[in-house]
């Protein structure tokens, strides 16, 4: 299935029809991909996260039409370690009041969308995250001013 997904993909993307995003991360297997071959399936990451124990960890967000960001982290010797998807509920719970953006950013990857209120007073970022098909839910941080948690929530948009 995936092969002829991948074959219309290809056939639309001659046409001029970019209407496939393929995206495949389920072939990353840590302990026997290798960077390169990282690279060359998903392309250049979004982010570059360098580790202190010598690894890197290199993010692929979905977002903003997306609901996942995965993270695939690089040995030292150049072959995958991991490969996490962050957006879960378990990492937003992780998300508390006084963390500092930089720790919200690295947790969770690139956010959807930004946006200020109150002068700029309040910073809120979002997520799309997973949801029923009756709507878009999203997961939303709120920082103050020096860019520190305030509180988290979440907002629901209907689908059209």
């Amino acid at each position: 299935m995936k092969s002829l997904m991948k074959l219309l993909c290809g056939v639309l993307s001659m046409i001029g029809l970019s209407a496939c995003d393929v995206f495949d991360i389920e072939a990353i297997k840590p302990g026997v991909t290798t960077a390169f071959e990282v690279r060359d399936r998903l392309g250049a990451p979004n982010t570059e996260w360098h580790n202190a124990d010598g690894t890197v960890t290199w993010e692929y967000s979905r977002q903003p039409e997306g609901v996942s960001c995965y993270m695939v982290t690089i040995g030292t010797d150049q072959v995958v370690a991991a490969v996490e998807q962050v957006i879960t509920e378990a990492n937003m719970a992780r998300i508390q009041p006084g963390w500092h953006r930089d720790q919200v950013r690295r947790l969770l990857g690139r956010q959807r969308s930004e946006q200020r209120f109150r002068g700029g007073a309040e910073v809120v970022w979002d997520w799309q995250i997973p949801a029923e098909h009756v709507e878009q839910t999203f997961f939303n941080v709120h920082f103050d001013a020096a860019g520190v948690v305030i509180k988290t929530s979440r907002s629901v948009k209907p689908l059209p």
